[in-house]
């Protein structure tokens, strides 16, 4: 029938930096990158889907939906959005058989978090290894996680198995 039955979404973070120095016109880039794209597509997906009678949704955001991180003011406020936003469309469309559900990866090992890590070295005159090793030590599981940790949710979630799970914010995150 042509429908495409599984949205993945995640956008790359926008830049750190204390909340109150950031400008109001910062903020749109970051919303169009997160939530007009993945409403745009979802737009496009959902018909499809709801002929279908099953879809799936799942968004890849942040733990920082639960608990700020320090020093990604913009982030954080654009991540909970989309939590809210997702939280709203799987009310919305589970009578359709579509599930929604929202990822929050904690570190794990990736080009963005050594980025993140080596910023934060720098404003702190250490190196991104002890950044990363502080990390490490605020997570339950003492470790970073693998991007393969985090697409083992996601294939879950995209699954018949998850069939009764929506509307969820799922951390994976080692504990943090």
């Amino acid at each position: 029938d042509g429908a495409i039955p599984i949205l993945i979404h995640i956008a790359s973070g926008p830049p750190g930096g204390p909340l109150l120095n950031v400008e109001l016109s910062e903020f749109e880039p970051a919303f169009k990158r997160h939530l007009h794209a993945a409403h745009t597509i979802t737009r496009m997906l959902v018909p499809g889907m709801e002929e279908s009678g099953i879809g799936r949704i799942v968004n890849i955001i942040s733990t920082s939906v639960k608990q700020v991180i320090p020093g990604l003011g913009v982030s954080n406020t654009i991540r909970g959005s989309v939590a809210q936003w997702a939280k709203t469309l799987a009310m919305e469309l589970g009578p359709f058989g579509i599930s929604v559900n929202n990822i929050l990866p904690g570190y794990t090992t990736a080009k963005r978090l050594q980025e993140i890590a080596t910023n934060k070295a720098d404003k702190l005159n250490i190196t991104a290894e002890e950044v990363i090793k502080e990390w490490e030590k605020n997570t339950t599981l003492k470790r970073l996680g693998t991007p393969s940790e985090i697409a083992n949710v996601i294939t879950f979630l995209s699954s018949d198995k998850s069939s009764y799970i929506t509307g969820q914010n799922i951390s994976v995150d080692g504990g943090r």
